[in-house]
């Protein structure tokens, strides 16, 4: 991964994508840790965090690291989670933030030099392309390491450069937790098109 200490860089975290790559490597992020990186290796603009919650629960395992974030330099974005119920009959929860992440990146390309997008997601290839039109150059970070592997090919072929989220577990991981339930997990592994 190539970063020039002049860049003007923007991170967009697919909160759920990337919570579900980390959990199959078998560590948490350290988002104080992550910040401090990505701060040593350009200029770093804007930091995006993306996820849904799910609202009227008394309590919800997901919001003190949102509260976190908010107070610690990064730009929350969130929205309400819908539910549903699957085809076993289980309340589930979803929450799709790809468009908010897709309408941010696009106003920021004219603002940066450097994204990296935190997430596998085949859905945002086109979103890359459309970047990098714009002169923007884009690091995709998530994981083939896993089982399933979290990352789409198609969107590691059209990324700059791809960063195996294993490989950034020294600087920027620390030992796993408990899982969060499955709606704060969102449905990140159905949407990877690996």
């Amino acid at each position: 991964m190539t970063f020039y200490p002049t860049d003007r860089l923007a991170l967009f975290i697919d909160g759920a994508n990337l919570y579900s790559a980390s959990k199959g490597l078998g560590f948490d992020i350290d988002y104080k840790k992550l910040l401090a990186e990505f701060r040593t290796r350009g200029v770093l603009v804007r930091a995006y965090y993306y996820t849904a919650l799910v609202e009227d629960q008394d309590y919800s395992p997901i919001r003190p690291l949102v509260d976190w974030l908010d107070y610690n330099g990064f730009s929350l974005v969130t929205k309400s989670a819908r539910e549903y119920t699957d085809s076993q009959g289980r309340k589930r929860w979803r929450g799709d933030m790809d468009i908010e992440i897709a309408c941010d990146m696009l106003e920021m390309a004219g603002h940066v030099d450097h994204v990296v997008l935190f997430s596998g997601d085949g859905d945002f290839r086109r979103l890359v392309e459309s970047v990098q039109r714009q002169g923007v150059r884009v690091t995709v970070v998530s994981t083939m390491k896993s089982q399933p592997p979290m990352a789409s090919d198609d969107l590691r072929r059209q990324a700059d450069s791809f960063v195996d989220l294993a490989d950034l577990s020294s600087i920027i991981g620390r030992p796993a937790r408990a899982p969060l339930p499955r709606f704060i997990q969102g449905d990140a592994d159905a949407d990877t098109d690996a």
